[in-house]
């Protein structure tokens, strides 16, 4: 579970991001969203589904099931 932390906040830094950005483009509190990149609270599905859409990669990339940055595209 700690790659899985470790590549949200990553993500977010290569990004140039702050959790307050991140947290308003999910529409909800940095404070939040601070639990959720440090492991404290779990992260639902629609989370995982946005933040997925942001950094343009997939769920899988970031539960760190693969290390393949890039979506998956369905044909």
């Amino acid at each position: 579970f700690f790659m899985l932390y470790n590549r949200l906040k990553k993500l977010r830094k290569e990004n140039n991001l702050t959790q307050k950005d991140i947290s308003k483009i999910l529409e909800i509190s940095q404070s939040l969203y601070s639990l959720y990149e440090s492991g404290k609270k779990n992260i639902p599905i629609t989370i995982f589904s946005k933040l997925a859409k942001k950094y343009n990669t997939s769920i899988d990339f970031l539960i760190g099931d693969t290390d393949t940055k890039t979506p998956f595209i369905e044909n």
